[in-house]
């Protein structure tokens, strides 16, 4: 019998970009909603009061007031095993790669090790209301194992892979191409669509993996072509001219990627900051994606990405806190950083653009928009119950709101993991803060 589960209270969610439709039809809002799920789908959702009468008799309904329920958030982009590495000091991008990242990371041979630091990183991500990522693993096997082992256990929609870097980087961490295409091709076949899991090919990024191993890892895209391809580029000044220097006869950086046949509609850069006109426009014909790391860009100081070029150009971008480089699992706290990034830019953002990029935009560059990001109906119930007196201020402040732009732009700027308040999946409750 299919379970019934009614959730009342204030419902916001977005129906698509506000670059392209404006503010005002870019969400649907219900002062005093109703969602309706049967089996962890979105049945309906629409006004309490139009709602309620069609309910079956006696049907419990859960009542969340003072409260905002939205969809769950979508990290683009972050590395499940850099969480104990977090804020770490004094670096930028390549340096801080050998300082910290790489010995970290040599940790994650230990099958013990994994599993203990993926339960925790999806308490955080629980915490925080993130219910669905793009993930790194490490070069090692298991380390993905772990991860998909976590998050099937919690009935999350995640994506993962194994790091491929075959030089630039310490022997302890290094594969070789033939390895490393063996071990991503084994361990796509045993998680790639298992229960809400995919599989991403993941080199780290271009400076580390040789054009052989590039090349096998554009072979197993062919031969998988819905798996996902998840990468870094153009985050540092440093690192792109590294890359000129490696592939001379490349056009640019992205030119790497996409002549080993690594563009597709489910491949996925982080950061994207040092980008050429050419170099978007590319972006958008290949259906290629951007994960945006507002506060890891600021922490390392790469730069400030350029996001009203993206929507120009109609590149897609979803919003990505970076752990560990980023400092903070909150997609709240990372709005509240792409906010500023983009008011350094001359880029006025509005809190209905920020919510798109951490909810449906995520989806959609994800290439999940059919399945989460919004409540629409079909979709999967991930949502999020956001608490409007979380804290003596936020109460403050959005007592004195006067419209829902000015009450979600201040819980946007002021919130962080003390404003989720509840967490589901699929319709059930998995996390209550204390």
């Amino acid at each position: 019998m299919d379970k019934l589960q009614i959730f009342r209270g204030e419902l916001l969610h977005c129906l698509a970009d506000p670059a392209d439709v404006g503010d005002d039809n870019s969400y649907e809002y219900f002062q005093d909603g109703l969602m309706i799920v049967k089996s962890g789908l979105v049945e309906a959702i629409g006004p309490a009061l139009e709602l309620l009468p069609k309910l079956p008799a006696g049907v419990s309904i859960t009542h969340y007031t003072k409260s905002l329920i939205v969809p769950g958030f979508i990290d683009c982009h972050l590395h499940y095993p850099q969480t104990e590495m977090i804020a770490s000091y004094g670096e930028q991008l390549l340096e801080w790669l050998e300082t910290y990242t790489f010995p970290t990371e040599r940790e994650f041979g230990d099958p013990g090790k994994a599993s203990d630091v993926a339960e925790f990183f999806f308490d955080e991500l629980m915490r925080n209301g993130t219910t669905s990522a793009l993930v790194f693993g490490t070069v090692h096997k298991q380390s993905v194992d772990a991860f998909f082992t976590a998050a099937q256990k919690r009935r999350l929609r995640m994506i993962c892979g194994k790091v491929l870097m075959d030089r630039n980087a310490p022997a302890y961490l290094t594969d070789t191409p033939e390895s490393g295409y063996l071990d991503s091709k084994e361990l796509a076949e045993r998680w790639h669509g298992v229960d809400r899991l995919r599989y991403a090919i993941t080199p780290r990024f271009a400076p580390t993996s040789s054009d052989e191993q590039l090349a096998l890892a554009g072979k197993l895209l062919m031969e998988y072509p819905d798996l996902y391809l998840h990468t870094h580029l153009a985050e540092n000044i440093s690192e792109v001219e590294w890359v000129k220097d490696l592939f001379p006869d490349r056009s640019g950086y992205l030119d790497v990627y996409a002549h080993h046949g690594l563009l597709t509609k489910r491949s996925v850069f982080a950061h994207c900051l040092h980008l050429s006109d050419d170099e978007f426009r590319l972006m958008h014909e290949s259906g290629a994606g951007i994960a945006f790391c507002p506060t890891s860009n600021l922490f390392l100081g790469s730069g400030l990405f350029n996001l009203a070029n993206a929507e120009n150009q109609k590149v897609k971008v979803g919003l990505a806190t970076d752990v560990g480089a980023g400092t903070s699992f909150s997609l709240l706290q990372t709005i509240s950083d792409l906010y500023k990034t983009q008011q350094l830019r001359n880029h006025r953002l509005s809190p209905f653009k920020s919510l798109y990029l951490a909810t449906l935009g995520g989806a959609h560059t994800l290439d999940l928009d059919e399945l989460i990001g919004n409540f629409l109906p079909g979709k999967e119930a991930d949502f999020v119950v956001l608490d409007c007196e979380a804290t003596p201020l936020i109460a403050r402040r959005l007592w004195r709101s006067k419209n829902l732009t000015e009450k979600l732009f201040a819980l946007q700027m002021l919130g962080d993991d003390r404003v989720v308040k509840h967490v589901h999946i699929m319709g059930e409750e998995v996390y209550r803060r204390k």
